[in-house]
């Protein structure tokens, strides 16, 4: 189905004024909607939006499925109106949905992947960390910064140097037999597999500085479409290496997971 034309004057377009998330569907079935739909909701209390109601978000999957797996993109935006930046008085949101076919990188899941760092840092706005709006301007540019097909992610800090995340991914570390992710509590989106997985204690929160990042157990990027990739390589902005981790037998975090999203546990022998 194709996507609806959006109106000249949508703020969504004008200015970034609304949120989206990345579904995936497995048969039909939104995996991780329980996350999903809570961002979405703490998105639209942040920028004062309505949520739209469980009947108008569930029609986004009723279609009969055209694969296995899909991914369900809903842009929400606040709609049109408004006199330059100020709010219309009446705000009139507007959902926007498309499904598209999806198949997984089982060669990422079972060889891993090389990351470089970014040198675009993450500015701290602590009103937007967390939520998927609409101005991903950051994450544009940071995706800039490389052309190599051999690198698979980009990773970003923050103006105090610590690690936040991937340009597309959460970030994920092993230290003393422990699995961490970042504090999005600054700048950052809060992942629906990393809400999962910090919700069934499976991770903590922690600071990592970039630093300190190559010295590190070991390291993963992930999200809940892809699921998690474990990162073999490291490389600085400038493509030299920094660190290098070796396959293991078992992967926890990727078994983890995968079960949460339905994918084959673990791929490294």
């Amino acid at each position: 189905m194709p996507m609806p034309q959006v109106p000249f004057d949508d703020r969504g377009l004008a200015y970034g004024d609304g949120l989206f998330e990345t579904v995936l569907l497995r048969d039909g079935q939104p995996v991780l909607w329980e996350y999903h739909h809570a961002r979405l909701s703490k998105g639209c209390q942040r920028l004062n939006i309505p949520l739209p109601s469980a009947r108008q978000l569930s029609q986004a999957w009723q279609a009969p499925p055209r694969a296995a797996l899909e991914v369900l993109k809903l842009i929400l935006t606040r709609g049109s109106g408004g006199r330059g930046y100020a709010i219309p008085n009446q705000v009139a949101p507007r959902l926007m949905t498309r499904r598209t076919p999806f198949t997984t990188n089982e060669t990422h899941w079972r060889e891993g992947v090389c990351v470089r760092m970014c040198q675009l840092r993450l500015g701290h706005q602590p009103l937007l960390a967390g939520i998927k709006h609409l101005n991903r301007l950051e994450n544009v540019l940071a995706r800039q910064e490389w052309q190599e097909p051999d690198i698979a992610e980009g990773l970003l800090t923050d103006q105090a140097s610590n690690v936040v995340e991937a340009t597309s991914m959460n970030l994920f570390w092993s230290s003393e037999g422990r699995l961490y992710t970042p504090y999005i509590d600054r700048c950052g989106v809060e992942g629906t597999l990393r809400a999962a997985l910090l919700s069934e204690g499976l991770i903590h929160e922690s600071r990592l500085s970039a630093a300190a990042l190559s010295s590190v157990e070991r390291l993963w990027v992930g999200n809940s479409v892809q699921g998690v990739w474990p990162v073999r390589e490291l490389r600085d902005a400038h493509g030299s290496r920094l660190a290098a981790w070796p396959r293991f037998k078992a992967d926890p975090l990727q078994v983890a997971a995968h079960r949460l999203l339905g994918y084959p546990g673990t791929f490294l022998s």
